[in-house]
């Protein structure tokens, strides 16, 4: 009788945790929803009447299909070969931006800052990739009082290059690989660094992927 008497405890317990996993879960979900909904389960306006993905492909069709779902206008940007691309087709607008060569057309702000001003464009979406780490667009951006849907230009600037953003979290007291932080010139010095840290090491540039 202990024993089903215990037994019968935990199921107790059991059950008045899954229950308030399942509130905690309403809670959130209304959470949410709050952002775009009223009280009453109104809609509200969203945070933007008008975005612009400066981006192509899979990721700004994903940007596209949320608009679409928040009830906000999208633009599209495009290179001439892109012209017929899913991405251009499924904007509410869309605009040329140069030739196929992304360093002619998706990597230039200045195109990218002319589409917006045609559009009246509130926001921008970067997608990854391109201009998604240049803080300079983002400085850019916000002079002209436009949104960056990303990271501001210190976090970019801090995460972009390893060595640095390594140092930031050292200096917060935050766990990192031990390793070598700061420049290797030559294939002696990176033998002598391996050597002290140990192998297997891992070498990676300090920019990039």
């Amino acid at each position: 009788s202990e024993w089903l008497l215990c037994f019968g405890k935990r199921m107790l317990s059991c059950q008045r945790k899954a229950v308030s996993m399942q509130r905690l879960k309403i809670i959130l979900s209304r959470k949410s929803s709050s952002r775009f909904f009223s009280s009453q389960g109104e809609a509200t306006k969203p945070l933007f009447n008008k975005i612009l993905v400066a981006n192509r492909g899979e990721i700004a069709c994903r940007v596209f299909r949320s608009c679409k779902k928040l009830g906000i206008k999208s633009v599209a940007v495009y290179s001439e070969a892109d012209a017929d691309a899913v991405h251009t087709k499924m904007a509410d607008e869309a605009v040329c931006i140069g030739p196929a060569a992304s360093a002619d057309s998706y990597l230039r702000t200045d195109r990218i800052l002319e589409a917006i001003e045609q559009t009246g464009a509130e926001a921008v979406h970067p997608g990854y990739g391109f201009l998604s780490e240049n803080s300079e667009f983002s400085n850019m951006l916000a002079e002209r009082n436009i949104k960056f849907i990303g990271p501001g230009a210190f976090a970019i600037n801090a995460m972009g290059d390893k060595i640095h953003s390594k140092k930031i979290a050292s200096d917060a007291k935050v766990n990192t690989i031990p390793g070598y932080v700061g420049e290797i010139n030559n294939e002696e010095e990176l033998l002598k660094v391996a050597n002290e840290i140990g192998y297997p090491v891992m070498i990676k540039a300090s920019a990039g992927g």
